[in-house]
């Protein structure tokens, strides 16, 4: 089987170094961009770039557009870097369809674990069968989503969050259990990154929304009952 491929984009060789390292010894192949423009070039010549790793603040053009410029045509998974903790750059990040929002200084053990759990999902080839709850249709293999036939454009994150949800019907989920089993890692931060990703997932499925159901001071349940 061929290695899956990983860009890694940062101005700084040191921790493009770093990240490489540990990502080749869990046995991918990592392309390297010193900045956004060379990113852009490498990722639309290559054509098979399995996930991204983006710096935010890079010369020529940073890694908000170069995000902007890859969902403009690709849904390839991406993993956003910053040095800052503003709250504001992960929600910019989350409205661009970024998948994983990491501040350095971070443990590259720690990436290479989110990297891991983005790339099985992404590439898994189980549950070809659709899940059909309440006008909602799950396609996971072609990773589609449909609201009474229509189609609804959702970020990895949203399509996992929500079939983690159908497949828990009527279970009330902390948002730990939500955290450890969709962002598959310990998570030391606070609520905010789930309650983005349930805001934004209620709004794009419109009356449907309603079947994510919360729960004060514990989490959601996603029912199609009124409960």
């Amino acid at each position: 089987m061929d290695k899956l491929r990983i860009l890694v984009v940062d101005d700084e060789s040191r921790m493009r170094k770093l990240v490489k390292d540990f990502l080749v010894k869990s046995g991918y192949e990592v392309l390297e961009a010193a900045d956004g423009e060379e990113a852009i070039d490498i990722f639309f010549s290559q054509k098979n770039i399995d996930l991204v790793i983006l710096d935010v603040m890079m010369p020529k053009m940073d890694g908000w557009q170069v995000c902007r410029e890859i969902r403009a045509h690709d849904k390839t998974p991406i993993i956003m870097l910053t040095a800052r903790g503003d709250e504001r750059d992960e929600l910019t990040g989350f409205e661009l369809g970024v998948d994983e929002y990491i501040s350095k200084p971070f443990s590259p053990k720690i990436l290479v674990a989110r990297v891991e759990a983005i790339l099985r999902r992404t590439n898994s080839k189980m549950q070809e069968e659709e899940t059909n709850v309440g006008g909602i249709v799950i396609n996971k293999t072609a990773h589609i989503v449909t609201v009474d036939g229509q189609s609804v454009d959702l970020s990895f994150k949203e399509f996992e969050l929500l079939s983690y949800f159908v497949e828990n019907q009527g279970i009330a989920l902390s948002r730990e259990k939500i955290l450890n089993h969709v962002w598959n890692y310990d998570y030391f931060g606070d609520a905010r990154t789930i309650d983005t990703h349930v805001k934004k997932l209620r709004s794009k499925l419109g009356d449907k929304g309603d079947y994510i159901k919360t729960i004060w001071g514990m989490g959601y349940k996603f029912s199609v009952d009124n409960e």
